[in-house]
């Protein structure tokens, strides 16, 4: 394995990574506005979402190579989420939520249980 790959947050490579995720973000962003349209959430909510994707990522993915961007699929799922919470704001604080559970599981070393599935019940092969 590379060591000279990071691991977590670190700004060796800031130079590298601040433009390669401008440019991810700058190629991503009509999806992201797109999707935030569709998705029934304010616009900058896209380009907030753009700039997390391409820039944040690209500094804590502790990979050389990694592209990350908007999830078409989602759009209706976070379509029907803000309907039936009632407001955007709603859905927010229940994403807040789910992250603050899953890091609080992560801690937990919750993810020891995925040993009792079988792969192929994962894998879906």
């Amino acid at each position: 394995m590379n060591s000279e790959l990071n691991k977590g947050l670190t700004f060796k490579f800031i130079k590298n990574d601040l433009p390669a995720g401008l440019v991810v973000f700058l190629v991503a962003l009509p999806l992201c506005l797109g999707i935030a349209l569709a998705s029934g959430a304010p616009l900058f909510s896209g380009i907030i979402a753009g700039i997390v994707g391409g820039t944040i990522v690209a500094m804590t993915s502790g990979s050389a190579l990694s592209v990350s961007g908007p999830a078409a699929g989602l759009t209706v799922i976070v379509l029907n989420a803000i309907t039936q919470l009632g407001s955007y704001e709603v859905f927010l604080l229940a994403v807040v939520l789910a992250g603050l559970i899953q890091i609080a599981l992560g801690f937990l070393k919750a993810g020891i249980i995925g040993y009792y599935f079988p792969s192929s019940v994962i894998k879906g092969c």
